[in-house]
């Protein structure tokens, strides 16, 4: 077992605002609750990861590179294919909260150590 205390996660804030905390995961899988201010939306991007986000608070609109985009309210979620290019946008007035988990796992390296 693996226990992962809130306050004792690692963290990291990609931007200033945006936090992301990972929880308990393996090698299989990886959770990342995270914090994204509004107004906030990560960069296009890819990776080998399948992605499940759910919106726990506020909302969020994924961006599509060829398709149309969605808006989570909370509890919605979305699956994205490996590799398939997104981009997440808090569009709304409020900070919102959400849960990313990804298959395999990863580590913050993935932002960490882009350029």
């Amino acid at each position: 077992m693996e226990f992962v205390p809130s306050d004792d996660a690692e963290t990291y804030e990609p931007d200033e605002g945006w936090q992301r905390r990972a929880l308990a995961g393996s090698d299989e899988f990886t959770f990342e609750w995270f914090e994204k201010p509004p107004g906030h939306s990560s960069p296009m991007h890819d990776h080998e990861n399948e992605q499940v986000c759910l919106c726990l608070e506020g909302e969020l609109t994924i961006h599509l590179e060829d398709e149309e985009s969605v808006t989570l309210e909370k509890y919605d979620s979305v699956h994205l294919e490996s590799w398939e290019t997104h981009a997440v946008e808090n569009t709304g007035d409020e900070t919102a909260v959400g849960l990313d988990v990804f298959a395999p796992g990863r580590s913050f390296d993935f932002w960490t150590s882009r350029e």
